[in-house]
């Protein structure tokens, strides 16, 4: 092949590549819009999730690959607990022994009961001879001493049955900590979303802290935009939104869940050097749970695309209605209701 075909064909590549760029980058140029609206390009988004570890341990089981869809509380994995149920019999032991030290210091306290009962008895008794001189003094002051002696013995054994009965709480209290910490090593995913990342396997040994899995939040799916403040002055929280991609034929109805109150230079997935050089309005515009919901197997996050917001209209003026191309909304999708006043 000679250099001029060579050459022929590098362009012609070139030309296609220039081409194709231009037409995504000029997609992604928000649509001409009537007055009443407000314009950005972004990303579909949602927030990660890192599933991790409480305590240190070997993972046993991943059930989850990355792509899979996962349900909130879904498990998704375990941590071996072998070295943990041991240390629960070892502890449910000591609680079934120190209950048994309890039901004996329940008896030390009867038994010390009846021998103050016995002791005051017989101190009646010795305080009626003493009177008529049948006993000497000396054995009534023994008399007197053996009730202060069983008043100290029931005392005693009423402390006893206290400190036993708060060694029955710690040791409890010892085996409820291990129990949690076997509960804890079943994994369940805190959202319903999409594994992104599988950050370990089965077989090894993870800190505590350590990162299983990682997930795409699916309860929050939104795109932010950046706006001027001219027309972030006039975006209501709740306002009507559309998101439109490029791989769908229709508009995705939204609303604008956040405004940002501090303005910001805008990031580099702007699209054009001008707007990053201004000091712009971050806005979230939010997909309604149950569109996601029931479009779950579709959404995917890092999508490009514009989102169009409805403005506030000052109070007796109706909206603005939607242009054409963004009126089309996804199968069993309603537009999102809001008071523009």
């Amino acid at each position: 092949m000679n250099n001029t075909i060579k050459k022929a064909i590098y362009g012609g590549v070139l030309i296609i590549v220039i081409a194709g760029s231009w037409a995504v980058w000029q997609y992604f140029q928000a649509q001409p819009l009537g007055a009443g609206f407000a314009s950005g390009n972004g990303r579909i988004e949602a927030v990660q999730v890192d599933i991790s570890t409480k305590i240190a341990g070997r993972v046993d089981t991943i059930m989850a690959q990355e792509g899979d869809l996962v349900q909130a509380e879904q498990v998704v994995a375990k941590i071996n607990t072998d070295q943990l149920r041991a240390q629960l019999i070892g502890a449910e032991a000591n609680v079934a022994s120190a209950e048994s030290q309890v039901a004996s210091a329940l008896a030390a306290i009867e038994q010390a009961k009846a021998e103050q009962l016995l002791a005051e008895q017989e101190l009646h008794r010795a305080r009626e001879l003493v009177k008529n001189n049948h006993i000497s003094k000396e054995t009534y002051d023994t008399r007197v001493s053996q009730v202060a002696v069983a008043k100290a013995a029931l005392e005693a054994a009423k402390a006893g049955l206290v400190y036993r009965e708060r060694m029955v709480d710690a040791v409890k209290a010892s085996t409820t900590e291990i129990q949690t910490q076997i509960d804890d090593c079943v994994l369940k995913s805190p959202v319903i979303g999409r594994v992104i990342y599988r950050l370990a396997e089965p077989g090894e040994v993870l800190g505590s802290g350590g990162k299983v899995l990682t997930v795409v939040n699916l309860a929050d799916v939104y795109m932010e935009v950046f706006l001027p403040s001219a027309q972030a002055n006039s975006i209501a929280i709740g306002a009507e939104a559309r998101i439109k991609l490029d791989i769908l034929d229709f508009a995705i109805p939204a609303s604008v869940s956040f405004v940002s109150p501090e303005s910001q230079f805008t990031p580099k997935q702007v699209e054009t050097l001008s707007e990053r050089e201004k000091l712009m309005f971050r806005a979230k515009v939010r997909i309604p749970q149950n569109l996601v919901q029931s479009h779950i197997d579709d959404v995917k996050t890092g999508i490009r695309g514009v989102a169009y917001i409805r403005l506030t209209t000052t109070s007796g003026e109706k909206p603005a209605p939607w242009p054409d191309f963004l009126q089309k909304l996804p199968p069993q999708a309603e537009p999102v209701s809001v008071n523009n006043n």
